[in-house]
């Protein structure tokens, strides 16, 4: 089976499944999507295999997963250009909103934080913001992102980390909410190390 194939039997099978919600996914083809959503609200919508629709799964997620590390690494050569953006050795990069002159945390180090977690187009995933209490956690417990990001910080510092994928959840992602492959923006605010 040839990639667009795939794509043409994920992209009606899902739009029958999922409606406009699969009108989202960047990877699907949207006209096969939106007859699909016509044909399920008219009765008229057409059985799958099984067989194919699992076979073109495969194929279809090779391909999203290979067009979100390309897309993530376009994004981070972009950013990378910005004013204020500072790329380390491991590819983190960060800018400094507000420079901390408190204690500066090692990898040992415990952290009092509040962050919010978005997606390179902006979409919120995560943030101590919204619970209204700062987290607290040991530096060496996190994500490689964070670890590097935070022993750049001293207390009272705001930085926004530029995670790449592998410094963040990597190949797999984590769980439904973050993809495989994903870049990671955070704002973090360093208020305590201990």
């Amino acid at each position: 089976m040839e990639l667009e194939e795939a794509l043409e039997i994920v992209s009606y099978k899902l739009g029958v499944k999922n409606g406009v919600e699969a009108l989202d996914d960047p990877i699907l083809n949207e006209d096969i999507v939106r007859q699909a959503i016509a044909d399920d609200e008219s009765g008229k919508a057409r059985e799958i295999e099984t067989k194919d629709y699992m076979i073109a799964t495969k194929l279809v997620n090779a391909h999203r997963q290979q067009h979100y590390k390309e897309e993530g690494q376009a994004w981070l050569a972009e950013n990378a250009k910005k004013e204020g953006v500072v790329v380390t050795d491991s590819g983190l990069q960060y800018k400094v909103i507000t420079e901390g002159d408190g204690a500066q945390p090692t990898e040992d180090s415990m952290v009092v934080v509040d962050y919010e977690g978005t997606f390179t187009d902006g979409r919120p995933f995560d943030s101590s913001y919204e619970s209204g209490e700062p987290i607290s956690f040991p530096v060496g417990g996190v994500i490689k992102g964070w670890q590097e990001g935070i022993q750049l910080m001293k207390e009272g510092a705001k930085y926004q980390l530029y995670i790449p994928y592998d410094l963040a959840y990597g190949e797999r992602g984590a769980g439904s909410d973050i993809p495989p492959y994903s870049v990671l923006i955070f704002d973090v605010e360093l208020h305590e190390v201990s």
